[in-house]
């Protein structure tokens, strides 16, 4: 159905109902349940489930696709690349939006590099001594939005041989070799997949390019693939430490900034500009299992040339202010535990998708918590919604903000809950650390599926042919890596649908989304809702609803992954029985919470046990945090999701190990099997460090 055939007055009537409804039910509970509020020590087990289910249910009621859609209009009228104009106007949106609820507001700004275009050109000199100017630009392209560009490439020039390299992986570089075809002193032309940008220009670099050409394949609209091509996360000139300003910050020159960016300059190109010079190369035929797709059908040689591709691409790095904006609603119980929930609000263009289908959801709900105070309720926990920025060119906000608050968010944040494109299309999707597996199911069986009559998101979730499958958080591609893989906090991301065609490009737009994405936008409704659904609980229930046996099951399931990889060669006796202490304990906690739980009546000492459980519920997740973190990579300190050096690693977790065996296949046996062993053994230690944790013993 087309949005345009939804009535504002009639869905803002719907809405009234539903908040009537909602009033009704609290003049019914109002003596037990505003009693409890105001006399928390007075109330029953029984209250509070009553009034937790009521305002679980008024929130879902309280939906509005008509407003997240006027949301998402507003934050998409221009293009609002962090540290722009722009941006400063979207910032200003959301902050009036917060102030606007009557809801604690707070801005954090900080100092920091980032990355622009100054001057991009490429032309094409064939054989025959004609050439070719390609245009860089998008079909259409308006005003305001930047030419794209690899954010913190460095400037450069070229004139050399054309060669395709497919992704430009190691296995690709070795089915060149296979071929004969040397890429030393050519411009390589690489199509996105799996690895990173900047993996793909670095080991580029490696094989001894002077450029990069990066296309992505698919894209029917012709749009053109920004991002950025820096390694790591955050201000690279603030290693480890917030950029505030007037702060420290590191030389421009410094080795620790210089090697956060490619040695060799890229540019992306279009698809069609792909193809207009792959099908110009000569040299051997494209090894077989390259050609799986359209476009590579039409291309048949790899190079080099004998097209010559004349490239320049200048840019500037400069500092800029950037601005995180969050809206605060304490707690009555736990004022100092912090349930929070982020998305980043910049963009390389427009950013319906990514970001701001994402920031429409949470504006929604920051309203929908509004009706919900207006009716009585108050978090036991205090819930933050931020508002990040300048993600887009690597996490920047979160991460100097993370950095900057990490001790009390050790201490205190019991979980960071991420949307950033949040609807891309069909289907529901999740990653998130094990704990919290199972809240993640029971809630979305509670919201109506936007797309199957009269099912839940659970049911249609459940019936894919993988069924119920939770990703985890190995990648560092969205604001949660700071919290989880440098801070150890409990996390989860939320999206609708798997990818989308327009991705920072500039037809990533309200039109797309209107027309292609969600129409109608009810999967904006259905991700709001399993969000904000997913923080009340997590900020209300007495008991933290962490199941630390599914998170021993999931580790068991690694440990038997590499097994299969490492075979006899190294011992895993250490992991399993960690894993299995994680179990047991895992195994007492969930008794003591259930008879925490089934307590009738509140006293002073059930407090303090329930306390004491939530802090060990809360904190295990630190324990595997390692002071010394990645080897090579020490920002990075979580040991069981991390970044992944090898994009060809058979691991998407242990992190360490994972990194350990690429390694070890450069090194002699007599080195590289200890170095495993190491990483094996601080992998059980972080473990058995989480066990003791939920002990919560010292002996």
């Amino acid at each position: 159905m087309s949005l345009n055939s939804y009535k504002p007055t009639a869905i803002f009537t719907g809405m009234l109902s539903s908040r009537s409804w909602g009033i009704v039910l609290a003049i019914v509970l109002c003596v037990v349940g505003l009693y409890a509020l105001n006399h928390p020590n007075s109330k029953t087990s029984f209250c509070t489930v009553q009034n937790d289910l009521r305002f679980q249910q008024m929130f879902l009621n309280s939906t509005s696709n008509y407003t997240v859609s006027s949301y998402l209009r507003d934050l998409t009228l221009h293009p609002h690349l962090a540290g722009t104009q722009a941006a400063l106007q979207t910032k200003q949106y959301v902050e009036t939006h917060f102030k606007d609820l009557g809801l604690q507001t707070h801005t954090a700004e900080f100092e920091v590099l980032l990355s622009y275009p100054v001057h991009a050109s490429l032309a094409l000199h064939y054989r025959d001594g004609s050439s070719e100017d390609l245009q860089l630009t998008e079909p259409g392209m308006a005003g305001g939005v930047v030419v794209p560009y690899h954010a913190y490439s460095p400037s450069g020039s070229a004139f050399a041989k054309a060669v395709f390299v497919n992704h430009g992986s190691n296995e690709d570089y070795l089915a060149l070799a296979t071929l004969g075809v040397n890429v030393s002193g050519c411009v390589v032309i690489a199509r996105r997949g799996e690895m990173s940008r900047g993996g793909v220009v670095e080991k580029a670099a490696e094989k001894g390019a002077v450029a990069v050409l990066l296309y992505t394949e698919g894209d029917m609209f012709g749009g053109v693939e920004r991002g950025t091509v820096m390694d790591g996360l955050g201000d690279p000139l603030t290693p480890g430490w917030a950029s505030v300003h007037g702060g420290e910050k590191l030389d421009m020159e410094q080795r620790e900034v210089t090697q956060r960016f490619p040695r060799i300059p890229s540019m992306p190109i279009s698809a069609e500009n792909a193809e207009t010079i792959l099908r110009s190369l000569d040299g051997p035929r494209l090894p077989y299992e390259w050609r799986k797709d359209a476009l590579r059908s039409k291309v048949q040689r790899v190079g080099p040339g004998p097209t010559l591709l004349n490239f320049t691409y200048q840019g500037e790095k400069k500092m800029v202010m950037i601005h995180n904006i969050f809206a605060v609603i304490k707690g009555w119980e736990e004022p100092d535990r912090y349930v929070l929930l982020g998305n980043h609000r910049d963009a390389w263009t427009y950013g319906a998708v990514d970001p701001n289908s994402g920031t429409a959801a949470l504006l929604d709900i920051a309203r929908r918590y509004t009706l919900l105070m207006h009716s009585g309720w108050t978090p036991r926990r205090t819930i933050v919604l931020c508002s990040w920025d300048a993600e887009e060119f690597g996490m920047v906000g979160s991460t100097e903000w993370v950095e900057k608050n990490l001790l009390n968010l050790g201490s205190k944040a019991v979980v960071y809950l991420n949307v950033d494109c949040a609807v891309q299309g069909p289907g529901f999707f999740a990653r998130a650390t094990p704990q919290l597996d199972n809240l993640l199911v029971a809630v979305t069986k509670k919201v109506k599926d936007p797309d199957s009559e009269e099912m839940t998101v659970y049911q249609t979730w459940a019936a894919r042919e993988e069924g119920i499958l939770i990703q985890r958080l190995s990648g560092i591609d969205s604001d949660f890596a700071p919290f989880l893989q440098h801070g150890g906090i409990t996390s989860a991301d939320l999206y609708y649908g798997k990818d989308f065609p327009v991705y920072h490009t500039a037809f990533d737009s309200y039109d797309w989304m209107t027309q292609y994405g969600d129409p109608s936008f009810h999967r904006h409704v259905a991700v709001a809702g399993i969000w904000g659904l997913l923080a009340l609980q997590l900020a209300g229930d007495p008991i933290l609803p962490f199941n630390y046996l599914s998170y021993a099951a999931q580790l068991q399931e690694h440990a038997s992954s590499l097994r299969n990889l490492l075979g006899n060669s190294t011992s895993l006796h250490a992991i399993t029985t960690s894993i299995q202490d994680l179990a047991a304990v895992a195994k007492q906690m969930e008794e003591e919470a259930k008879k925490l739980r089934e307590q009738e009546t509140t006293d002073d000492l059930l407090e303090l046990k329930r306390h004491s459980l939530n802090d060990r519920l809360m904190l295990a997740e630190r324990a595997f945090l390692d002071a010394e973190g990645l080897q090579g990579r020490p920002w990075f300190k979580h040991l069981v999701y991390g970044p992944i050096n090898d994009n060809e690693s058979k691991l998407v977790f242990f992190p360490g190990v994972a990194n350990a065996i690429t390694q070890a296949t450069r090194m002699p046996t007599k080195d590289g099997l200890p170095a495993i062993q190491h990483e094996i053994w601080r992998v059980a230690r972080a473990i058995q460090r989480a066990a003791s944790a939920l002990r919560g013993e010292l002996i």
